[in-house]
Formats: C-alpha cells, structure tokens, sequence
C-alpha cells in the first residue's frame, strides 16, 4: 500500500513537471520554447518568460487547484456527486461581488495591484457565500439531490442577471466584464498569483484539518451526529473554504467552469482514500486540468486564442452529462 501511494505521488508530480513545461513553452504567436531555451542569454525571451509565461502558468495551476478543492468539499460537504461551485451558485455570486467593485470603485479584474486583487477577492468571497446561502436557503437543506442542483441553477441565473444588470448600468465596464465572464488565465500577473496561493495554502489547512469530520458525514448526518461532530459549526467553516476557494479563482481569472466537478471524480476513479488525502489529491488534478486546458485553449484555433472558460464550458458540460446519465444506470451509482 505505501509502495502504491508513493507512486501515486510521484506520478502526479511528474504529470505536474511535463504539464508545466508544456505550458510554459506553449503562446500563441510567440517564440513558443524557444522563450524558454534562450531566457538566460535573451533579455527579450527572459522577459517573455517571467512577465507573461510563468506567472500565467502558475496562476492556472493554482486556480484550477482553488477550484478543484471547492468542488471536492461541496461534493463532501453535502454529500452529492454533482455538487460543483458553478453548480452551487457560488461561482455566479463571486462573479456579482466582483462586478458591483468594478461598478462602483472603477477597478480592472485585469489590474496587478495589490490591494485591487485583495478587493477583488474579498468582494467575491462575499458574493460566494451569499450565492451558496441563497441556494441552501431555496432547496431547504441538502437532502434532495435534485432541488439542491435545481435551487442552485435557479441561484446561479438569478445572480447571473442581477451581473448583467450591474454591467449595463454601468457601460464602461462592458467590455472588461465580458472578458472577465468568458474566464481567461491571459491577464494573472504575480499579485494575483501570490492571493490565489495564500487563499489556497489557508483553505487547505482548514480542509484538510476537517477531513475526518467529512469521513463522518458521508456515512449521513445520524450517523455523524452519533460520533459527537459538531456538524453546524463545521458546516459553516467548510462553506467559508468553499466560497474563499472560488472566490479566489473567480476574481483572478473571472468564470472557468466544471472543473470543480471534475477533478474530484477523476481521482476517486483513480484511487480510492479518504477525505483529507482526496481534498489534496483533488487539487492537484484541478490545477493540471486547467494548466491543460488553458494550452489545449491556446493551440486550438491558433494564432488566436479561445477564452479557457469556454472551452472548460463545452468539455465540462459533457462530462456532466455522462455522470449524470451514468447515474440514472441501474449499478452505475457515483
């Protein structure tokens, strides 16, 4: 067992090491790898590489990671396999926070100051929790599998709209808002970076710390009760890790989609382990699905580029499709 696990390890830093490198050479009308052969004796190709290429590989392997986390802690926080922060309503939520501040401050979701990417993210983290308390609020607990999605839908184009509204009222952010919705990795620079890293270094620890508690729960809600968990409280810790974990990603790198709900079932088809390693494991596979994304992203329809949240969309929306017609399978339950 531990010669399996190491393995596992290994081969999901070796995964990591050639999708980084991968990314790192991938850009579309540039000097692709050789930015990275010459960056020590090209000023021009060194710039390239720390200015553009580095921080944006980073940056998309941390959202997908943030995000990869908050759907593996929906999925257990509420024991539903479906469970995804684009699903939940917190994605819609901590894309409203972030409207209403370019709205009413004139910040830019593309700006690499400090202190605009920590108001970003601050004012999605709200957004986030109000998306997810809205929606619990509307399906009357986590129960019914079904309502809870359809209560999250529901949330989701609701908060959608009200977005929309913000962005008409307010015409001079039209055109950032609609890049921002489409979800691009383009624009993260290192302060983004360095906010999307402290966020997910801090939801880790809570996560992990609470991965026991999130053992207890999916043998239901009696039998945790049974054990002593403080449920209530723990419960409201894991939804402020879920909506800082999306928030996070939201406000760097504006909608990415579905790879919250993802990640978590391509490691359970890979393994199976318990919750502390499964929120680890999980936010490994989202950051090198969307590190993988993001270059599928740039190569598709070279020399331009396809915003990494559409492509997310149309691959996510599929495989949502699949588990849930899985579902329905006599055997095939997730």
């Amino acid at each position: 067992m531990s010669g399996a696990r190491h393995s596992l390890w290994l081969g999901s830093a070796l995964l990591l090491a050639a999708a980084a490198v991968l990314a790192l050479g991938a850009g579309v009308g540039s000097t692709g790898f050789d930015s990275v052969l010459n960056a020590r004796t090209d000023p021009v190709a060194w710039q390239i590489l720390w200015d553009i290429r580095l921080p944006r590989t980073l940056g998309a392997w941390v959202a997908g990671a943030l995000l990869g986390l908050a759907g593996s802690v929906a999925q257990g926080l509420f024991r539903n396999p479906l469970a995804d922060p684009y699903l939940l309503g917190s994605a819609s939520g901590a894309a409203l926070g972030v409207a209403l501040v370019l709205a009413f401050f004139g910040a830019s979701p593309f700006a690499t100051q400090w202190l605009v990417r920590l108001g970003l993210t601050g004012a999605a983290f709200a957004g986030a929790v109000l998306g997810v308390m809205l929606t619990l609020a509307l399906a009357k607990g986590v129960q019914h599998t079904l309502r809870l999605l359809l209560a999250g839908v529901i949330v989701g184009v609701v908060l959608g709209a009200v977005r929309d509204l913000v962005t008409i009222a307010e015409p001079d952010t039209l055109q950032a808002m609609q890049g921002f919705s489409l979800g691009s990795t383009g624009f993260v620079g290192w302060s983004a970076c360095g906010v999307m890293a402290a966020a997910l270094i801090g939801s880790l620890l809570v996560a992990a710390s609470l991965g026991r508690v999130l053992d207890g729960l999916a043998l239901g809600e009696s039998t945790a009760l049974s054990l002593g968990l403080p449920l209530l409280a723990v419960r409201g810790v894991l939804v402020a890790v879920l909506a800082l974990a999306t928030g996070a990603a939201v406000a760097q790198t504006g909608l990415i989609a579905f790879v919250g709900l993802a990640s978590p079932h391509l490691v359970r088809s890979i393994v199976k382990t318990t919750h502390g390693r499964l929120l680890v494991l999980s936010a490994l596979m989202g950051g090198l699905l969307l590190m993988a994304a993001d270059v599928l992203a740039r190569w598709v329809i070279a020399p331009q580029e396809l915003p990494v949240g559409v492509l997310t969309a149309v691959l996510g929306g599929s495989y949502l499709l699949w588990l849930m017609h899985r579902r329905r399978r006599p055997g095939g339950g997730l």
